[in-house]
């Protein structure tokens, strides 16, 4: 926690140059008030003529009004920027909305073909499970081993030992393998 020092230093200081700027101050005050006693005495008149300002230089009046032109023009232009931020700022959340809708949607369809993609493999299960061992392993033995393995995993335990029996040692013996070792790299925790 280092912020907290810090802070506490940066009030010190802020104490600190404020006693001295009051100090200052004192000393600067200190004899003005005998000034301005001394000097009102002196010109009594001068004091109860209220004071005249000069008309200001031409070249001074015209560039203050080109200055205050110059702010206009930029406040202008910073109005019109917000205006425009204001634009892109609704124009990007009605677009985002639109986007969430659209993913909604998206994912919608997927959850659809993800479940007649599942419900088509339950139902080609049960027709394996249901066929004779020695027909189902055939087939099984002319399939790539990783599909026939999932097919395999997901047959009742007593189907899928019949169709294992059924067929080659080499390729019942992969099968096997590939069952076993799915899930070896799941995460354990």
């Amino acid at each position: 926690m280092t912020l907290r020092p810090t802070l506490a230093g940066r009030g010190t200081l802020a104490l600190l140059a404020l006693v001295l700027a009051a100090a200052g101050a004192l000393r600067l005050g200190h004899g003005i008030g005998t000034a301005m006693a001394l000097q009102a005495a002196e010109d009594p008149v001068a004091s109860a003529e209220p004071l005249q300002c000069p008309a200001p230089p031409a070249a001074l009046a015209q560039a203050l009004r080109d200055r205050d032109a110059a702010l206009a023009a930029r406040e202008a232009a910073l109005q019109d920027r917000l205006a425009a931020l204001s634009l892109a700022d609704s124009a990007l959340t009605a677009r985002l909305a639109e986007l969430e809708t659209a993913e909604a949607s998206l994912r919608a369809t997927l959850a659809i073909a993800d479940g007649a993609a599942e419900k088509d493999l339950q139902r080609l299960t049960t027709v394996y499970e249901a066929m004779k061992p020695a027909e189902a392993a055939a087939i099984f033995e002319t399939m790539a081993q990783e599909f026939a393995a999932g097919f395999l995993g997901r047959m009742r335990p007593d189907a899928a030992a019949a169709v294992l029996a059924g067929m080659q040692l080499e390729t019942a013996y992969a099968i096997s393998v590939l069952i076993a070792g799915r899930n070896a790299r799941a995460p354990k925790e």
